[in-house]
C-alpha cells in the first residue's frame, strides 16, 4: 500500500526527460520509492535548510543526481521540488 502520492513539479520532470534512458529509469524509480518512505533515517535522504525554508528534503540518486523534495504530511503528498546534477546540487549547498 502506497502512504505518499508522489507529485514531481514541471521543470523536475524536464530535467529527468533530457536525461539518457537509463539514467530516467534509475531517477523515476527513486523518486516514486519516496511514496512508501520519505522522511531521512535510512538511504540517501537528509533534512536540509533552504532557501530560508524548513522542511526541506533531498534525495542523492546513485550518486550523480539530486533531487529535493517537501513532504506534506497531513495531504500525504511528496512534491519533487527539483532534480539536478549532484555536482550543481553541492554548490547550491554552499549557499545554504
Amino acid at each position: 500500500m502506497v502512504a505518499f502520492q508522489v507529485v514531481i513539479n514541471k521543470g523536475a520532470l524536464e530535467f529527468v526527460n533530457t536525461l539518457p534512458l537509463k539514467s530516467q529509469r534509475i531517477v523515476m524509480e527513486k523518486c516514486k520509492a519516496l511514496a512508501y518512505d520519505p522522511f531521512p533515517g535510512q538511504g540517501d535522504k537528509e533534512s536540509i535548510q533552504r532557501r530560508g525554508h524548513r522542511d526541506i528534503y533531498r534525495l542523492h540518486i546513485s550518486r550523480s543526481y539530486t533531487a529535493f523534495y517537501k513532504i506534506y504530511k497531513e495531504e500525504k503528498i511528496v512534491r519533487i521540488l527539483e532534480i539536478m546534477t549532484i555536482d550543481r546540487a553541492h554548490k547550491i549547498y554552499g549557499r545554504l
